[in-house]
């Protein structure tokens, strides 16, 4: 008895014969002597910007046919970049999930923006061993993953974030970061913020201020300390070297013997730059409590940020808070912008003046 032919599944034309694979993009190119691209414009749906002949076109389907070939739904889905996914990327040694974690705010606006916009999040690990922070060339690699990402983080891989803008994948860094061509950012208005610290210490009489700060080049503490240096300078007081106190390790090299030389010269406030490590803060906050200074009576101090989480139970210093949840939502703005192909523009975020209890005004034998 003839054996009965088997029915080809419906949506699908009949393979070659003798063959068990699904043909791919590759064999179509090489049959109608065109190349790959070639053959993905043809067979895509967008053809903007490219001309491809009747006679090239024809090549193609005709190659098609023969092979059999259906474009791979999940390949289109991959080629067409869109799968509602942002992800997150954090350069710390942990996810940032404890909500006394500095970075934990930004988080909850970022989350709350993409639900709201209809996106997932994926959440990459930063400094894990074998993660997507890992070093080597192609350290964040696995971001791609996602439809574009958010970065966070002071020291952030610079060739990396310009390899992946290169490439045209949709990156936003949470913090300034003008600096890397290309690259778009949202940030805070630090240097506005601090000019605002440093006149209501002028205004309490301090005629010699001290900023203290990490020694590097984040452009966070750039800002912090220009808008310090501004601040002097309208407020008529002395600035320069003498005022910024640059230092690798804070908590080292800020001694009590280095606190009582400035008091001695008529330093009546102190100012620290809150970072992710909190060491400027930490130090100042230290060496104070071990010199015994009554804050504010003896000295004022004050802090451009917000203290680090060991020290939040201490009196609240006068500084600033930053917006950190409307920070998260206008990144994933953003983003959603970039991955969209739309403009994206946000403007700097305000920060607010914190009153505090750390200042007062300047001792009298100032």
């Amino acid at each position: 008895m003839e054996e009965p032919r088997k029915r080809a599944r419906p949506g699908r034309a009949p393979s070659p014969a003798g063959r068990t694979s699904r043909p791919r993009q590759a064999e179509v190119a090489r049959l109608a002597g065109v190349s790959q691209a070639t053959v993905s414009l043809v067979l895509g749906a967008r053809k903007q910007g490219a001309t491809i002949s009747e006679e090239t076109r024809r090549k193609v389907l005709d190659a098609v046919r023969a092979l059999g070939y259906v474009p791979d739904p999940a390949a289109s889905r991959l080629a067409a970049a869109r799968n509602n996914l942002l992800g997150v990327f954090s350069f710390t040694s942990t996810f940032p999930t404890d909500v006394q974690h500095s970075y934990y705010p930004f988080l909850v606006g970022v989350e709350q923006e993409a639900a709201a916009r209809g996106y997932d999040l994926v959440l990459f690990t930063g400094s894990s061993t074998g993660g997507a922070g890992a070093a080597g060339p192609n350290a964040l690699a696995r971001v791609r993953l996602a439809d574009g990402c958010l970065f966070l983080g002071r020291h952030a891989p610079a060739e990396e974030l310009r390899r992946l803008v290169a490439d045209g994948f949709p990156v936003v860094h949470l913090g300034r970061r003008d600096e890397l061509e290309g690259l778009a950012w949202v940030g805070a208005d630090y240097i506005s913020a601090s000019q605002e610290v440093v006149a209501h210490l002028a205004a309490l009489g301090h005629r010699r201020i001290v900023l203290v700060r990490e020694d590097d080049e984040a452009p966070a503490s750039t800002d912090r300390e220009h808008g310090f240096l501004k601040g002097l300078e309208e407020a008529g007081l002395p600035g320069g070297p003498a005022a910024v106190f640059r230092s690798a390790d804070p908590e080292r090299e800020l001694t009590a013997q280095r606190l009582r030389g400035w008091l001695d010269e008529g330093v009546t406030a102190f100012v620290a730059e809150e970072t992710d490590t909190g060491d400027a803060w930490r130090a100042l906050h230290g060496a104070a409590h071990f010199v015994g200074i009554d804050c504010p009576r003896d000295a004022s101090l004050a802090l451009l940020g917000s203290p680090p989480p060991d020290l939040a139970e201490e009196p609240v210093p006068t500084g600033f808070d930053i917006p950190r949840p409307r920070l998260g939502a206008a990144a994933v703005r953003m983003l959603a912008a970039l991955v969209s192909g739309e403009e994206a523009t946000e403007p700097l975020v305000a920060c607010t003046f914190r009153p505090g209890s750390t200042a007062g005004p300047a001792p009298a034998r100032y």
